[in-house]
């Protein structure tokens, strides 16, 4: 399994980006994608995720109404449209799968068996 993000940039503050993941890989379309991010001296913590079967998703609450993560199952890629960006998002941001569904732990980065290269997102003005 690989994963791939791409995306990330300097944006100004209220501004937006859209971050992609594209996995190759699953031999079956039963599989979670979660977002993660790591700010500089802090601990990786779950942003996003969702359940490629179904397309359940879950948020973090603190980019509840900002952030949606969709699916495009035909290119195997999922994507992160980041909106009303804060400086506090910055970040880096990675992508990680794990095979199934996202469970109540989805938030875990231990919870997840795969994952890709971060990708910079930077919020200043």
């Amino acid at each position: 399994v690989q994963l791939q993000a791409s995306g990330g940039g300097l944006v100004q503050p209220g501004g937006s980006l859209r971050l992609s993941c594209a996995a190759s890989g699953f031999t079956q379309g039963y599989y979670a994608i979660g977002w993660f991010r790591q700010a500089p001296g802090k601990e990786r913590r779950g942003v996003s995720c969702i359940s490629i079967r179904d397309g359940s998703t879950y948020y973090a609450d603190s980019v509840k109404g900002r952030f949606t993560i969709s699916r495009d199952n035909a290119k195997n890629t999922v994507y992160l449209q980041m909106n009303s960006l804060k400086p506090e998002d910055t970040a880096d941001y990675y992508c990680a799968s794990d095979p199934g569904h996202c469970g109540r732990t989805w938030y875990v980065w231990r919870t997840y068996a795969y994952w890709g290269k971060g990708t910079l997102v930077t919020v200043s003005s």
